[in-house]
């Protein structure tokens, strides 16, 4: 059995937002939160070399929708 710390850190670990998007990988399942409150959620398609601007096709049927680190959008795996 596991120590509940390390349970817990792991989740928290899953769900921290991620402050370089360069790791994020073509086909991972993202969610993209503007003050805390999830504005979309889908695949990534592609990020940028710079690791600034981030492609997203959402999880509901609609073109590709493009986020960037200068407005102020952060993203966290799910």
């Amino acid at each position: 059995m596991k120590a509940r710390g390390t349970v817990l850190s792991r989740r928290m670990a899953f769900a921290a937002t991620i402050s370089d998007w360069r790791t994020l990988k073509a086909g991972e399942r993202v969610e993209i939160l503007k003050h805390a409150h999830v504005v979309a959620a889908g695949q990534v398609e592609e990020v940028s070399v710079s690791g600034n601007v981030l492609w997203l096709v959402p999880s509901s049927p609609s073109e590709s929708q493009l986020f960037m680190k200068s407005d102020g959008v952060h993203v966290r795996r799910t």
